[in-house]
C-alpha cells in the first residue's frame, strides 16, 4: 500500500472522534465554538488533504492561460487532492469529467449551495468538459423523516434550481438516484464492486456508525462513491475509463477518501477533488447556512424585500456597539458576515479590498456594510429566479434523460 493510501486510511476513522474543543465537521454537521468560523488550516491537517497555494493557482492559470475564478484567489475553494494530475490530462489533452452532488432536503436551495455549483460551471466552461450531478433522494430518505415521494420531489424542484445556474444541457447530465440506479445496471454494478472492498469496521470509523445504523445508511457511501467511476455512465462514456474532477464542500470529503481508497483496487484512477469553505450562516460562523433554520438562511426564493429584512435584522456585526466607538475601533472582518460574503458574492477584488479597510478602520458604519451586501445579493438572486421561472418539465426531462453528451470520448 502507498504511503499516499496508508495516510488517507489512518485519517478515515478520526471525524466523529473529535474533542470538544474542536471543530466538528462531517457529511451531517458543521460545528465551530470559534466566532471566525470553521479553521480550515486545521481541517487540511486533519483530512490530510493539500493547500490550494499561490504556486499551485500560478500552475492553474498557465495551463487555462487565465486568471483563475475569485473562489481560488480568495481561498474560498482552498484544498484538494490530486488537482495536478487533472492539469497534467489538461496540459496532454487528455480528457477527464466533473462530478458534483446535491442531497435535496427543501424543495427550495440556499445561497450557500450555490457556491459549489457556481465554481462548478466555471470549471465546466473553462475545461470544456462533461458534467454528471446526482441528486441523493436516497440518502434524505435514510438520514431524515421524509417520504421517498416527497424527496424525489424535492430532488426534480432542486434539480431546477442548478439548472437555473445556466449549465449547458449538451454537457450536463443531472439524475435522481431513486432513479438512475433502476435503470443504469453498469451504475449498479459499480456500486457492489465498491461495497465488497469495504468492511463495516471502516464505514464505522469513517462515518460514525455503530450497531444500531440503519443498513441503508451503512450501505449508501457506495452510492455516492459510484459516480466517481466513469463507468457508471455508459451512455455517456461508453466501457471507457476516464478520471474525475469532484468539487465538493470539505463536508463531503470523507465519502472520497474511502472512494480514493478503493478505485486503484477495482482497476480505475483515484478521483481528484476541490474543497470549498462553507457559507456561514446570517447569526454568525461557527454553523454554516442551513435550510432547516428560516432566518440563518437567505433561499433562493426569497424576494428582495424578505432578502433585505434578513440581512438588516439577522446578519451578524462585527461593528462596535456605537457609531462613535465604531468610528475609532473600526470593524472585524473575520466575524462579520456580511463583509463574509462579499467575499464569496462580490467579485471585484480592488473594491472587496477597499471595503475591508474602510470597515476595518470605521470609515464604513456596520448598517452601510449590509446595503452594499444587499445590493450585490440581490441581482444575484432576482437573475436566478427569473432564470429559475424557464425551467420547463420538459427542459429538466432534457438534463435528466440519459443520453450522449457533445463530446467524443
Amino acid at each position: 500500500m502507498s504511503g499516499e493510501v496508508v495516510k488517507e486510511m489512518e485519517n478515515l476513522d478520526i471525524e466523529n472522534h473529535t474533542e470538544e474543543t474542536e471543530d466538528i465537521v462531517d457529511p451531517w454537521n458543521v460545528v465551530s465554538k470559534s466566532e471566525k468560523g470553521i479553521d480550515y488550516e486545521k481541517l487540511i491537517k486533519k483530512f490530510g488533504s493539500s493547500k490550494i497555494d499561490a504556486e499551485l493557482i500560478q500552475r492553474f492559470e498557465k495551463v487555462i492561460n487565465k486568471k483563475v475564478h475569485h473562489f481560488l484567489r480568495r481561498g474560498i475553494v482552498f484544498s484538494h487532492r490530486d488537482l495536478h494530475h487533472i492539469l497534467n490530462q489538461c496540459e496532454s489533452g487528455k480528457p477527464f469529467y466533473l462530478y458534483t452532488g446535491r442531497g435535496p432536503s427543501s424543495s427550495s436551495m440556499h445561497l450557500g449551495h450555490l457556491v459549489p455549483f457556481m465554481f462548478c460551471k466555471w470549471l465546466q466552461d473553462t475545461f470544456n468538459v462533461p458534467l454528471v450531478i446526482q441528486l441523493t433522494d436516497d440518502e434524505k430518505c435514510f438520514w431524515r423523516d421524509i417520504q421517498m415521494e416527497d424527496a424525489q420531489k424535492m430532488a426534480y424542484d432542486n434539480a431546477k434550481d442548478i439548472i437555473a445556474i445556466g449549465f449547458d444541457v449538451n454537457k450536463t447530465f443531472i439524475f435522481s438516484d431513486l432513479n438512475y440506479m433502476g435503470q443504469c445496471p453498469e451504475f449498479y454494478q459499480n456500486v457492489i464492486r465498491i461495497q465488497r472492498c469495504v468492511t463495516f469496521n471502516q464505514v464505522k470509523g469513517i462515518f460514525g456508525f455503530d450497531d444500531s445504523t440503519a443498513i441503508g445508511k451503512i450501505a449508501f457511501p457506495a452510492i455516492q462513491a459510484s459516480p466517481a467511476l466513469s463507468t457508471s455512465f455508459p451512455e455517456i462514456f461508453g466501457v471507457k475509463k476516464f478520471p474525475c474532477l469532484i468539487p465538493c464542500a470539505i463536508d463531503q470529503d470523507p465519502y472520497f477518501r474511502m472512494t480514493r481508497d478503493v478505485t486503484p483496487r477495482i482497476g480505475y484512477q483515484k478521483p481528484a477533488l476541490l474543497h470549498s469553505r462553507f457559507l456561514p450562516a446570517l447569526q454568525g460562523a461557527q454553523t454554516k447556512m442551513s435550510s432547516s433554520e428560516e432566518n440563518s438562511t437567505i433561499f433562493l426564493t426569497d424576494p428582495a424585500k424578505k432578502l433585505k429584512n434578513k440581512i438588516n435584522k439577522h446578519a451578524f456585526s462585527g461593528g462596535q456597539a456605537t457609531v462613535e466607538e465604531h468610528r475609532e475601533k473600526g470593524g472585524n472582518c473575520d466575524v462579520d458576515i456580511s463583509f463574509q460574503y462579499l467575499t464569496f458574492f462580490l467579485e471585484d477584488d480592488e473594491r472587496l479590498e477597499q471595503i475591508r479597510k474602510d470597515y476595518s478602520s470605521g470609515a464604513l458604519l456596520t448598517g452601510e456594510l449590509k446595503k452594499i451586501l444587499i445590493d450585490t445579493i440581490t441581482p444575484i438572486i432576482t437573475k436566478h429566479q427569473e432564470a429559475r421561472a424557464k425551467v420547463t418539465d420538459e427542459l429538466l426531462k432534457q438534463y435528466m434523460t440519459p443520453r450522449k453528451l457533445s463530446f467524443n470520448f
